[in-house]
């Protein structure tokens, strides 16, 4: 028989302080990087990212809103703008093209970034959703900022141009590996790009 005066076991709490410790947002997106790049957006939920960095749904939710939310962050964790973009401007308009072909041929070269990326494009071109958040971010967080900076007629559309080129060349070379592209050395494909992205982005 039970003693009512005993007190009362706890059970186990769900995933309490080492999940929503520190740490716990970065985990989830970690998770949500890899969950996209080998699901897909379509595939990919917010239970099985909460599941992948072993913390409740709820966290997620609490972080980060929504799945195209946790998309969004997933894609700003991979190109890191509020780094990049002082990089790209703060050297004045000489050179911008160059500066920014090398950075975003630089991301899709790199192994770590290179997987979640493949998996925003393919999704972006397949789902209506996906492709808003790669819009929404690609123009307030990356596009704007640098054509903010631009001293030249219809900055905006010159830099929506910019990033055109630059996301064709990643359809082909790592979507679709079109040869000789897909296998050509990262610096040539820098040296004959830069000038046209210079035009783009400075020439009146």
């Amino acid at each position: 028989m039970t003693d009512p005066t005993a007190p009362r076991r706890r059970g186990r709490p769900a995933r309490k302080e080492a999940a929503e410790g520190p740490g716990a947002r970065e985990r989830i997106l970690e998770a949500a990087r890899t969950e996209f790049a080998e699901r897909g957006y379509d595939k990919t939920t917010v239970r099985g990212i909460a599941r992948a960095a072993d913390v409740d749904a709820a966290l997620v939710h609490h972080y980060f809103g929504t799945k195209d939310e946790v998309f969004a962050a997933a894609i700003e964790v991979s190109f890191e703008p509020s780094l990049v973009v002082p990089v790209i401007l703060g050297q004045g308009t000489d050179g911008i093209g160059e500066r920014l072909a090398r950075f975003f041929i630089g991301v899709w070269e790199n192994p770590a970034t290179r997987g979640p990326l493949l998996a925003i494009i393919r999704s972006a071109l397949t789902h209506d959703a996906a492709a808003t958040v790669l819009r929404g971010f690609l123009l307030r967080r990356l596009l704007e900022k640098i054509a903010g900076e631009l001293d030249v007629p219809d900055p905006k559309f010159r830099a929506e141009l910019a990033a055109s080129h630059m996301i064709g060349i990643a359809i082909l070379r790592y979507v679709i590996k079109v040869e000789p592209l897909a296998s050509a050395d990262p610096e040539t494909i820098v040296e004959m790009v830069a000038p046209t992205l210079q035009r783009y982005l400075t020439e009146a």
